[in-house]
């Protein structure tokens, strides 16, 4: 966390990022300001518009983070997916960055970012092309678009469906076995014949 105590010199748009996510895990979107972050990284008030021309410039450079860091996630939970297993570990892997990163990802989807950021255009991208590079190997056969797409939906809305109360993830292995169900019903309506790890 920067601080008055810990900030000096050195990379301060760095610094401001990781003061406004510190400030989102607390407080959600409607405390962070320009203003709030140079005070959490222990700079003047007008230090952050020397690097970010507003408060929605910020949030593009947090949400450029927040992706990368996402996309760390699902290449760990599975780097080359192939069967319904696969699929629902990185589907869990997403949900289980909503869930304790919930300011974080809040903002990285329902904040307004600016589109010519590079650095978020390039983080947005690279989770896009990891999409469709899945269901490219996995499903060669299909409409790559359309079905990532439909996948990153799903995924998504359940995401959102557990940050806000509708499942419950405190229940041992709940959301486990949700997310695996609800891969393996939408795998069986899309592609019925070449499903990866049917009945396994």
């Amino acid at each position: 966390m920067a601080t008055s105590n810990t900030y000096h010199h050195g990379d301060l748009p760095s610094a401001l990022v990781r003061a406004a996510i510190d400030l989102l895990e607390e407080n959600g979107a409607a405390e962070l300001s320009l203003r709030a972050a140079a005070r959490r990284a222990g700079v003047s008030t007008a230090a952050p518009y020397r690097h970010f021309a507003d408060r929605d410039a910020l949030l593009s450079a947090v949400a450029a983070v927040g992706f990368r860091d996402l996309a760390a996630d699902l290449l760990a939970a599975s780097a080359a997916p192939r069967t319904a297993e696969d699929f629902s570990a990185i589907a869990s892997a997403y949900i289980r960055f909503a869930l304790n990163r919930p300011g974080l990802f809040r903002s990285m989807f329902a904040e307004p970012c600016d589109p010519s950021s590079p650095e978020r255009v390039e983080a947005t991208t690279a989770i896009h092309n990891y999409v469709r590079s899945v269901v490219r190997e996995a499903f060669p056969q299909a409409d790559e678009e359309a079905l990532a797409t439909a996948m990153w939906s799903l995924v998504h809305g359940l995401a959102f469906l557990y940050l806000n109360g509708k499942f419950d993830a405190a229940v041992p292995g709940e959301l486990d076995q949700r997310v695996n169900a609800t891969v393996r019903a939408f795998l069986a309506a899309s592609l019925p014949a070449t499903i990866p790890g049917r009945g396994a």
